[in-house]
């Protein structure tokens, strides 16, 4: 409100004043009064503008990134304070910056790149509407991701998972449906019955990524429609009572424990198992992005990455004698 308000009172100056200087002279007193307007109202406003029928997962960056933001400068940044020895500042800032809540240590590299690179979207969008006159974000460099190690699952340890009992049934149900899918938590979870498609022996999922706000259209197989248990009410959820992702942890790793696995597993995880045994067993690269919902088959090939690791220590075992 007080962003707008601000607007609103350079609007009014505009006017009043517009008999009083020449093109040029007007130019540079509206941008003289644009660089004294707080960047964090602009920010806030400009995530609301942008992201309103955005993911939750994106809103929650973009008021995190403002969040961090706030800690660094204070509620005030004029755009007159900004150049590029603040955004180098902050960039170092997020780097160490604490987790916080409950959470001990810093925040994740890979987590600060995306805050700081929502902190350059801002930045150009402020470029684009006039509050900064340089385009500072085509000139500072991002925070370079680091690659994460994707866990997953072998065959031989999902049947395991299979004959293992779990605490949750209906959570040993969904997490083993998104190995078969490779469906993220937040879709398995919103899926209600009238997205399934049943065409002959083939059924189907019609359905809108809750990440991306893609429209997916997706084969599933026999196992995956077994594993949704008996048919329901068009609009009842096919995975009633799946617990929230808070509540998750505990009972998914007594069930790994159970079934003798030692690797961190977490509920997506099965999603990269999913991918990682696609590819394996020769399914191309593209059919898996499409598979995943990916918009762009580079966040796709950190599993063929995965892959290839898997045929490298595969092109070691066998070991022949006296060579």
């Amino acid at each position: 409100m007080l962003y707008a308000d601000g607007v609103r009172k350079l609007r009014q100056r505009e006017y009043d004043n517009a008999d009083l200087y020449s093109d040029t002279e007007t130019a540079q007193a509206e941008q003289k009064e644009r660089s004294q307007q707080n960047f964090m109202e602009y920010f806030s406003e400009a995530s609301k503008k942008r992201h309103a029928n955005s993911s939750q997962s994106i809103i929650t960056n973009w008021q995190r990134t403002l969040d961090f933001l706030k800690q660094f400068v204070g509620d005030t940044l004029l755009f007159a304070k900004i150049d590029n020895r603040l955004a180098e500042e902050f960039k170092t800032f997020l780097l160490s910056a604490p987790c916080g809540g409950n959470k001990s240590g810093a925040i994740a590299h890979n987590t600060a790149a995306t805050y700081f690179s929502i902190f350059k979207a801002a930045l150009k969008q402020a470029f684009i509407d006039g509050y900064l006159t340089i385009d500072l974000s085509a000139k500072i460099k991002g925070i370079q991701e680091q690659e994460s190690r994707r866990e997953f699952l072998t065959v031989e340890e999902l049947n395991t998972l299979v004959a293992t009992p779990c605490d949750n049934p209906m959570l040993k149900n969904a997490a083993l449906f998104s190995a078969l899918t490779g469906l993220r938590h937040c879709d398995i979870q919103k899926m209600r019955w009238k997205e399934i498609q049943i065409d002959g022996e083939q059924a189907r999922l019609n359905f809108t990524q809750q990440k991306t706000k893609g429209v997916e259209y997706m084969p599933i197989s026999a196992q995956a429609l077994q594993l949704c248990g008996e048919s329901g009410k068009p609009d009842q959820l096919v995975f009633e009572d799946l617990p929230d992702p808070a509540w998750i942890s505990k009972p998914l790793k007594h069930w790994i424990e159970s079934a003798g696995i030692t690797k961190k597993i977490t509920f997506h995880c099965f999603r990269h198992t999913f991918a990682t045994l696609q590819l394996s067993n020769g399914t191309d690269i593209y059919t898996v992005s499409k598979m995943l919902g990916h918009t762009n088959v580079k966040t796709t090939q950190i599993y063929a990455k995965v892959v290839d690791e898997k045929k490298n220590k595969a092109s070691q075992a066998i070991k022949l004698e006296g060579i």
